[in-house]
């Protein structure tokens, strides 16, 4: 998405290369977005140019001219004038991404393969009871590195806020839904947790078990890596504006237990 993003920016800002963009969550590959926040730094003569002859204002025309350029897959659908000290990746508060899974015995509906796994569970499905009652001792300030995937030097201290499951009526069928919810992620994290909580859920684990692989700081091989399809970043959250660089700044220091 972003080289998508920044490509059609380059196109209708007449920009000779695409410009640097900054997004709030980098999403591995597969996975999808609907409420990603990015920002970039335009010149203001640029700026300035972008209505051309129309009368709309630059935020309006921008939006309009990348809707005419963005493949379908790929919508904007609001540009603004950040305020002071905005940083879309480190001003952010928090990331909500969501999960979701059917354990029907037919499969995922055909409309919904592309965002809904399907998953084979014993007797009358996931248990939501036990999955919840595992994630709930996932909650707050910890190192996950048992469920991220190692990258030199970045830190896997993070903030889990919510992980919750909930199974929902859809017009495809019923849903588990799992809302994911932290200060940050790291890389593979969010697919991580969610496939430990499936180890749960089938049987194949007692809920204890996931507070001790969060403490082992390890990976655990009963640990799967779901696949990408079925997560979406669904909100990003930041805070008042007179906030943001003081956000922005703490964000970027080194985490600690």
């Amino acid at each position: 998405m972003q080289d998508v993003l920044g490509a059609a920016l380059a196109r209708v800002l007449r920009l000779p290369e695409p410009p640097a963009l900054v997004v709030a969550g980098r999403t591995d590959a597969g996975v999808h977005a609907r409420g990603q926040v990015a920002h970039l730094d335009v010149a203001e003569p640029v700026w300035g140019a972008v209505p051309g002859r129309s009368s709309l204002s630059p935020p309006e025309a921008l939006a309009r001219s990348l809707r005419g350029v963005l493949p379908p897959d790929v919508r904007v659908h609001r540009v603004g004038v950040a305020p002071p000290g905005f940083d879309a990746r480190f001003s952010a508060s928090w990331r909500r991404y969501a999960y979701r899974i059917t354990d029907s015995p037919v499969g995922a509906p055909p409309l919904r393969r592309g965002d809904v796994l399907a998953v084979r569970a014993p007797g009358r499905g996931l248990d939501v009871a036990a999955m919840n009652l595992a994630c709930a001792n996932l909650l707050g300030l910890n190192d996950f590195a048992a469920f991220c995937k190692k990258r030199e030097g970045a830190s896997t201290i993070r903030t889990l806020l919510e992980f919750s499951w909930s199974r929902e009526p859809s017009d495809d069928g019923e849903l588990i839904v799992a809302r994911v919810l932290a200060d940050a992620f790291c890389h593979s994290m969010v697919r991580a947790l969610v496939g430990g909580a499936l180890a749960v859920g089938a049987g194949r684990r007692e809920p204890a078990w996931l507070a001790g692989v969060l403490a082992a700081r390890v990976r655990d091989g009963a640990v799967a890596v779901v696949p990408p399809h079925g997560l979406v970043l669904e909100e990003v959250g930041y805070p008042e504006p007179g906030q943001l660089a003081e956000r922005a700044q703490q964000a970027r220091a080194v985490r600690s237990l």
